[in-house]
């Protein structure tokens, strides 16, 4: 059974950062997919990055150029590194993993108009930026 922790989430300034951690397990397959979805209140669920086991990665237009996402691969583990966080990405951030070697792109949009599908959800990690 596939899991997902996310965590690291917390308070910080305008132009601050934050790493972001989902740990996964229980991957028996060799291709999966790891990404980060976020929501805030009152808006719809936005996909923000995604990294396949395969190192493809997909980051959102916008956040692209201040987010990165990266996995460690033996860890089963990726990161969300953000940087020069506005009051805009105050959010929930979740995690989400699947088995499947999905073009992290096509999967991000895919899995944030159908959750439902992924194999594993994370609690969700609170991300809120002050001006």
């Amino acid at each position: 059974q596939v899991r997902v922790t996310d965590s690291g989430g917390g308070s910080v300034q305008s132009g601050g950062s934050l790493r972001l951690s989902c740990a996964a397990s229980g991957f028996t397959l060799p291709g999966y997919v790891l990404g980060w979805f976020r929501q805030a209140p009152g808006r719809e669920r936005e996909g923000v990055a995604a990294i396949g086991s395969d190192g493809r990665t997909f980051v959102a237009d916008s956040v692209k150029g201040r987010f990165t996402i990266s996995l460690d691969k033996p860890k089963y583990t990726a990161f969300l590194h953000m940087d020069s966080l506005e009051p805009g990405d105050t959010a929930m951030y979740n995690c989400a993993g699947e088995v499947g070697p999905h073009p992290p792109e096509w999967w991000l949009q895919y899995r944030t108009s159908s959750p439902n599908g992924a194999d594993a959800w994370g609690q969700g990690t609170l991300v809120t930026v002050s001006s």
